[in-house]
């Protein structure tokens, strides 16, 4: 889902650091409304200087309808995980060949490297509720050739205590492992939490930490720092020198999602479904797209809705 017609960063934070108590601080997210069939809240690298790295982007949506339509992506991979709460049927299509239904519970991992052509969507009657994330490969991967990784829900290994049922969407947490990233190193942990109850999870040496409140207020504690993260609002905690605990605690049933993984630390260039290094860089991957060199694939047409269109430039997009 493409965000930003053009931006730049550069790493502005040392991982290597303790960090103080001023940036456990909870992030509010830009509401995004497309047409009549997506809704969302958008999380940017932006708004959490730095301490969003490795990801990009994150929206926590709902599509109910075809909404953006066959588009590229380079120099990063598009990731979607999809809510147990869906309903029906998420199709999912590449350019390397690829044709899935996703279902309830599902991820879906885009590794689009030197690039590739996608397209998402919600079949007849069906409502997609999940998280859509942009995750940055480092410059030594963006031109790696594509490849893919679809994780079916019933795959997925649970993990049940103290009044908590945490799917491991992705990675490891509590000795157990789960599928392992086609890129990056990342933990991605959906936590339902009963009131009361709480889950705890060591987070590996080195690795930031990103998490959602997805409906109700949840408490969040590293290392010595506390702080409520209310519904709706996201909160990203650098990289420590140690290994460390990380709890989460509900004074109501809640549902949370932990996003752990190895910040990269170089600087990058976002244009909309494109994340490289430079400027140069973009310019080539808009070209290659152009000349039909992402592969292809066929755009469905819904009657219902009319022909969804996509442009590198263009504000929207997946």
């Amino acid at each position: 889902m493409q965000r930003q017609a053009s931006t730049a960063i550069k790493p502005t934070v040392d991982h290597n650091q303790h960090v103080p108590d001023s940036t456990l601080a909870p992030i509010s997210g830009k509401p995004i409304s497309i047409r009549t069939g997506f809704k969302a809240i958008s999380f940017k690298h932006a708004m959490f200087d730095g301490l969003m790295d490795p990801l990009v982007m994150v929206d926590h949506y709902l599509m109910g309808e075809p909404t953006f339509g066959v588009h590229p992506h380079a120099g990063m991979s598009a990731v979607t995980v999809l809510f147990e709460d869906c309903c029906g049927v998420f199709n999912n299509r590449d350019s390397l060949g690829n044709d899935i239904d996703l279902k309830a519970g599902d991820l879906y991992w885009l590794k689009a490297g030197s690039g590739a052509v996608h397209d998402e969507k919600p079949m007849h009657g069906a409502l997609a509720h999940g998280l859509q994330v942009f995750v940055n490969l480092p410059a030594h991967m963006k031109h790696d050739a594509p490849e893919a990784l679809h994780v079916r829900a019933k795959a997925m290994p649970v993990i049940k205590g103290n009044g908590a049922k945490v799917r491991l969407v992705l990675g490891e947490s509590n000795g157990v492992t789960g599928a392992i990233s086609p890129a990056l190193p990342m933990t991605i942990l959906d936590a339902k939490i009963d009131a009361g109850g709480h889950f705890e999870h060591e987070v590996a040496f080195g690795h930031s930490q990103w998490i959602l409140a997805v409906d109700e207020a949840i408490e969040v504690t590293v290392g010595n720092q506390t702080v409520t993260l209310p519904a709706g609002e996201a909160l990203a905690i650098s990289a420590r020198q140690n290994r460390e605990a990380l709890t989460l605690r509900a004074r109501s049933e809640s549902h949370a999602v932990i996003v752990t993984s190895k910040p990269i630390g170089e600087p990058f260039v976002q244009r909309g479904p494109f994340v490289m290094s430079t400027d140069a860089e973009i310019a080539e991957v808009e070209a290659a797209y152009r000349a039909g060199r992402f592969g292809e694939l066929e755009q469905k047409v819904d009657a219902s809705t009319g022909p969804d269109t996509f442009s590198p430039s263009s504000e929207t997009g997946s």
